[in-house]
């Protein structure tokens, strides 16, 4: 469960009381994942929506040719699900994979929504799980298009700096559009103060 904080953050951030926040809470079940779990299987057809407490997940697509691509990360505090399966109602191209030691408050999307839908208070919280899953959707377009390798580099120490020590550089470098060697050449350029 939500430590206080959270819940006391949470609470506050929707406008709730403390009862209400707790009824939703009590859709949810805690998942615990050792490092390499896999939490949805490309394939599979899952409607589950999970909040991570603790943790690394990464998003991963498969290539014909063998080679794995890091679609998306996601760490502490953050939301996420397989985007086919409940937008698009069909089965997850990506697989969901625990990087590390990782533990998720999940909840059936449905009847999570439901919930939201049928208590009026819960309209922000409802707008804010739907913008959310948008919003990071069209920064990581906006990422590509708008960044070099290297300003993703940096925004992502900034964003979430202990995420390099945390992840595989294999997994960072794809994550970031790049190989493994321009990764370490944008580390050693910005370890040198050098020009980007």
């Amino acid at each position: 469960m939500l430590d206080e904080k959270t819940i006391n953050h949470y609470k506050d951030f929707f406008e709730l009381e403390l009862t209400e926040l707790l009824s939703l809470l009590s859709l949810t079940r805690e998942k615990s994942l050792k490092e390499g779990d896999v939490y949805i299987q490309e394939g599979s057809l899952t409607r589950r929506l999970a909040y991570i407490q603790k943790g690394l997940i990464r998003t991963v697509y498969l290539k014909e040719n063998g080679d794995e691509t890091t679609m998306l990360l996601r760490w502490e505090d953050q939301f996420f699900s397989s985007y086919d399966s409940i937008f698009f109602n069909r089965p997850s191209r990506f697989t969901y994979q625990a990087l590390e030691d990782t533990v998720v408050l999940e909840a059936n999307y449905d009847d999570f929504m439901d919930f939201l839908n049928t208590h009026p208070r819960f309209a922000k919280a409802k707008d804010f799980f739907l913008i959310s899953m948008l919003a990071e959707a069209m920064e990581r377009v906006e990422s590509f298009v708008l960044m070099t390798p290297e300003e993703r580099y940096l925004n992502l120490i900034k964003d979430k700096g202990d995420i390099v020590q945390r992840c595989q550089d294999k997994h960072l470098a794809t994550w970031l559009g790049i190989t493994p060697v321009s990764l370490s050449r944008i580390r050693k350029r910005i370890a040198e103060g050098g020009e980007r």
